[in-house]
């Protein structure tokens, strides 16, 4: 087996499990449909693009069909994009706005009518394709448009992570890890793709060949990580409200109605003394789920109140507030010695967390000890 046929193999075989994919994402039940059929539209776009390894093979006599082909690789971000919105925000909907995002495939294409689509069709094409101008357009455009959209989707992690910390208590924040992983990866593979593209203008053919291989190998991994990923942890996808708002941004227009630095001042340490009270009596903190609104409707403060009250004047994370009482009690049972035989399982089950990971994480974080360590240390 030659290269080429090395490179073809490996494609087909992309090819397939990227479609295998994006079937088991548009036919599984799940609650978020729609990032379910953005993220199997994205596989179906990269098979698509994968396509291009040998489709040019069936494609000789049609090869506007082919160059229509290769300009869906201006899909692929656009529908990642969404696709990060529509997990991270629970109240996310695709509205006519964003077809905004079909723009630089409508405008390549429109672009190559005249001297490319309409000169392949009356059969007076001359010269190799790679040369003309437009082409050279396309890359350019393809660069750009991924730069947009990866930086693009790194600011809106980043926002996703500040309110869920901000206004969630659940222990396990595994939707933003994967969503950051698997843009870690594609910005590390299409560095790959860059050289790659670089490459085709070196003249060196047999390492642009295995620079391709390389390429649909990389593509041929993700696409099984993915899988892997959506088969072992089926409860990554959960979004926060959109409509949220950050501390920064709340803080300013509850100052406003404050009377008096000293009115305020007794009020906020009121506020802090019931609240921790509630927190010690009342232990809501074992509901994993326990959000800050549901915390105020509780205790009678509104949403955004308390989340200034905690994440300013307590200078703590809602998210970091409620786990500190967790693992308060979870040090509490585990030097309790009529309780030695819970496991630590059990324990973490018990005091509200819902993820083994993020229990050793937090409880590590608060006492420089693993639960094990711990409780044989007292």
């Amino acid at each position: 087996m030659d290269k080429l046929d090395l490179l073809q193999g490996i494609a087909r075989i992309s090819v397939f499990v990227s479609l295998l994919m994006a079937f088991f994402l548009l036919t599984v039940k799940t609650e978020n449909k729609l990032a379910n059929r953005l993220f199997a539209f994205f596989f179906i776009f990269s098979a698509i693009d994968l396509s291009g390894f040998f489709m040019y093979l069936y494609t000789e006599d049609h090869r506007n069909l082919e160059i229509f082909r290769a300009t869906f690789c201006l899909l692929g971000m656009p529908t990642f994009y969404l696709y990060v919105l529509s997990v991270c925000y629970s109240d996310f909907r695709l509205k006519w706005k964003h077809l905004i995002h079909l723009l630089p495939f409508v405008i390549v294409n429109l672009l190559f009518i005249p001297r490319i689509y309409k000169s392949i069709e009356e059969g007076n094409f001359i010269g190799p394709l790679n040369e003309m101008s437009e082409i050279y357009f396309i890359q350019i455009l393809v660069e750009l448009q991924y730069v947009f959209y990866i930086v693009s989707v790194f600011l809106i992690l980043k926002k996703y992570k500040e309110i869920y910390l901000e206004n969630y208590t659940n222990a396990s924040v595994s939707t933003y890890k994967w969503l950051f992983q698997m843009t870690c990866v594609f910005l590390a593979a299409h560095s790959i793709v860059l050289l790659k593209n670089a490459l085709r203008y070196s003249g060196f053919r047999d390492i642009f060949l295995w620079a391709n291989i390389l390429v649909g190998t990389i593509a041929l991994f993700i696409t099984c990580w993915f899988i892997m990923k959506a088969l072992k942890h089926p409860e990554l996808f959960r979004g926060v409200n959109s409509k949220l708002k950050l501390t920064k941004d709340i803080l300013p227009e509850v100052e406003e109605k404050s009377e008096s630095v000293n009115v305020k001042n007794d009020l906020i340490a009121a506020q802090i003394t019931s609240l921790k009270q509630y927190m010690s009596e009342k232990e809501p903190f074992l509901d994993p789920s326990l959000t800050i609104q549901e915390l105020g409707n509780q205790i009678n403060i509104p949403a955004r109140d308390l989340s200034v009250l905690i994440n300013h004047h307590m200078d703590q994370h809602f998210f970091d507030f409620v786990n500190e009482y967790r693992i308060q009690k979870a040090m509490n049972i585990l030097k309790d010695q009529s309780k030695s035989d819970l496991t630590v399982l059990e324990i973490l089950y018990e005091v509200g967390f819902n993820s083994k990971s993020s229990f050793n994480t937090s409880f590590k974080k608060y006492t420089n000890l693993t639960p094990t360590a711990y409780r044989n240390a007292s």
